[in-house]
């Protein structure tokens, strides 16, 4: 077969116990070490890879074809990440096709340049799954190079260096530096971003790595939202006059973060403001109150969690990505578990008895993910409509969105 040849590989995906998979490089070149998580979402592959919640991980994807649909600036669930700072890798089936969908404006490969990911495809992601559910969430190197020429000790070292999430604080990386106003409103069909330009409510959103789509969700429910970095301290946010708080969602170990935002939550919760958290701000919320979070063997992520509202029986599908978890078997006495998941039992919800303060672990935003939990926005709403007098809005009327 005289003129034939195969093309080199120029990605390389080593994992602690010293499995190594080479596949072709995407993205940007050069070598990261995270930890290595799967996502089973087959949509959305742009918000997923623009959340900050996944800093520090390298994320394998589970339905084989990404980046058929390109990527486009309306779609990213944050600009605020800085090099090394979000997602680190992404792992692919096929080779990405080019883009077919007419909001397109970028291909995901230049796009994943332009942010700074790693990507590696022509890797077997099933079965890299598989292994993940029977050995949990490992510790992974991937690197690309353009020469298809690896320094193994040097990723072996780096890897080696990487020692997991556990004790990581990765908020204070993804967090605003400075705080800002935010009036964008949901996405809709043929008009694109609306903006609340009359406000009806003031929320303060502590940002721990807030994906766009929440704060969109708010000001769609008729707030102005004030976002602050997350170590803001209390009596600077208790300044700005809000009607309630909003604890957002971000990346690494809830037990390292809690330690700084733990008192400030406590300030919060005494005020007796409504206040609403999501994702790590749901675990931060349980750390405040006396109860502990544990780290899961695979984690949740993806699109298709089912979960239940315990106040409601209604069974709702989720959006989920977290790796750590409220134990429900800590929460103190005066603490109500309000969802949890049909998958495993492991919490979803909890809320005060007889105080407007609730959370939830997974995301109501949707983005991506099917709209059932929306009504959660509207419930906190709800609670600050209900401390200022105002008629409420029931439940069962979505948000508009895409």
């Amino acid at each position: 077969m005289s003129g034939w040849q195969i093309n080199p590989k120029t990605a390389i995906l080593i994992l602690e116990d010293g499995t190594k998979l080479e596949g072709y490089g995407i993205g940007a070149i050069g070598q990261a070490a995270g930890e290595v998580c799967f996502n089973t979402a087959m949509t959305g592959y742009q918000e997923t890879l623009s959340d900050p919640s996944y800093s520090g991980q390298i994320i394998t994807f589970t339905f084989p074809h990404i980046g058929n649909v390109g990527t486009n600036e309306e779609d990213n669930e944050t600009s605020n990440l800085k090099a090394n700072s979000g997602v680190l890798g992404c792992i692919i089936k096929a080779d990405i096709t080019s883009s077919s969908n007419y909001r397109a404006t970028q291909e995901l490969d230049s796009w994943l340049k332009a942010r700074n990911i790693i990507g590696i495809t022509g890797i077997d992601t099933r079965a890299l799954t598989s292994y993940i559910r029977e050995n949990g969430m490992v510790n992974g190197i991937i690197a690309h190079s353009s020469d298809a020429k690896f320094d193994e000790n040097s990723l072996n070292a780096d890897l080696k260096a990487f020692h997991g999430l556990v004790g990581l604080d990765l908020a204070k990386q993804v967090t605003t530096p400075k705080s800002y106003i935010f009036n964008e409103t949901s996405w809709e069909w043929e008009k694109g971003f609306g903006e609340n330009t009359n406000p009806d409510f003031h929320i303060v959103a502590i940002d721990y790595g807030a994906k766009t789509n929440i704060l969109r969700c708010l000001a769609s429910e008729g707030a102005k939202v004030t976002i602050v970095p997350a170590s803001t301290p209390a009596n600077e946010i208790l300044a700005l006059s809000p009607d309630g708080i909003f604890l957002s969602n971000g990346p690494g170990d809830p037990a390292a973060t809690g330690k700084y935002a733990s008192p400030i939550i406590q300030e919060l919760i005494a005020s007796n403001l409504p206040l609403f958290g999501i994702c790590l701000g749901h675990q931060l919320l349980g750390l405040s109150l006396g109860a502990k979070t544990i780290k899961m063997h695979q984690g949740h992520h993806g699109a298709n969690h089912p979960v239940q509202d315990l106040t409601t029986s209604k069974v709702e599908i989720t959006s989920m990505n977290h790796g750590f978890a409220v134990d429900a078997s800590t929460l103190p006495k005066g603490i109500i578990e309000t969802h949890k998941s049909l998958f495993d039992s492991s919490n979803c919800g909890l809320a005060i008895e007889g105080k407007p303060v609730f959370s939830v672990q997974y995301h109501p935003e949707a983005s991506p993910g099917p709209h059932d939990s929306h009504y959660l926005f509207t419930r906190f709403i709800n609670l600050v409509r209900e401390q200022k007098g105002l008629p409420l809005v029931p439940e069962n009327e979505l948000i508009k969105t895409a």
